[in-house]
C-alpha cells in the first residue's frame, strides 16, 4: 500500500463542483492500494503516516508529526499510485488491487484515522475528483508498505 503525503498549508477535494473535503495546515495523503494489500497492510500505513515526522520543531528540523502540530488529514484514493510504470510509454494496472478490495481498505483507513486523529477528511473513492493544494515547502515523501498477511 502506499501514501504520498504532502505537507500542506491548505487543501481540498471536490466533486461535480462541490467541496466535500478541506483541512488546513496538515497533510494530503494520496492512497494507493495494491494486489495483496491487507487491513494489516492499511493499519500499518496509517500508523506510518500519523507518526512521519515532517513538521518544523522550534528549530526548523523536521521533528514533529502530524498529531503533535494537531494537522489536519486528507486522504484521498489514488489507484494510479499502484500502476506499474516499469516499461513502456504507459502505465499498467495488473499491480493495482481490485476496486471493491480497494474501496473496502480505503474505507477502513479512513475509520481508523477518524478514530485515532481528529480533522479527517476523506475523499470519493471511484469519483472524478479535483484536489487542490497548496504544499508547504514544498515537502513530499512517498511511504510504502508492503503487503502484510
Amino acid at each position: 500500500m502506499i501514501a504520498l503525503i504532502q505537507r500542506v498549508s491548505r487543501a481540498h477535494v471536490e466533486v461535480n463542483g462541490e467541496t466535500i473535503a478541506t483541512v488546513g495546515r496538515g497533510l494530503l495523503a494520496l492512497i494507493g492500494v495494491e494486489a495483496g494489500d491487507s487491513a494489516a497492510t492499511a493499519t500499518r500505513l496509517l500508523e506510518r503516516v500519523l507518526a512521519y515526522r515532517v513538521f518544523p520543531d522550534a528549530e526548523g528540523r523536521m521533528n514533529l508529526d502530524l498529531r503533535q502540530i494537531g494537522g489536519g488529514l486528507l486522504l484521498v484514493p489514488q489507484f494510479t499510485l499502484a500502476a506499474d510504470t516499469s516499461k513502456g510509454n504507459r502505465p499498467g494496472f495488473s499491480t493495482t488491487a481490485a476496486p471493491a478490495v480497494a474501496e473496502s481498505l480505503f474505507r477502513l483507513m479512513v475509520e481508523q484515522a477518524r478514530a485515532l486523529h481528529p480533522g479527517v477528511q476523506a475523499g470519493a473513492f471511484g469519483a472524478d475528483m479535483q484536489v487542490s493544494l497548496v504544499n508547504d515547502g514544498p515537502a513530499t515523501f512517498n511511504l510504502r508498505v508492503p503487503p502484510i498477511s
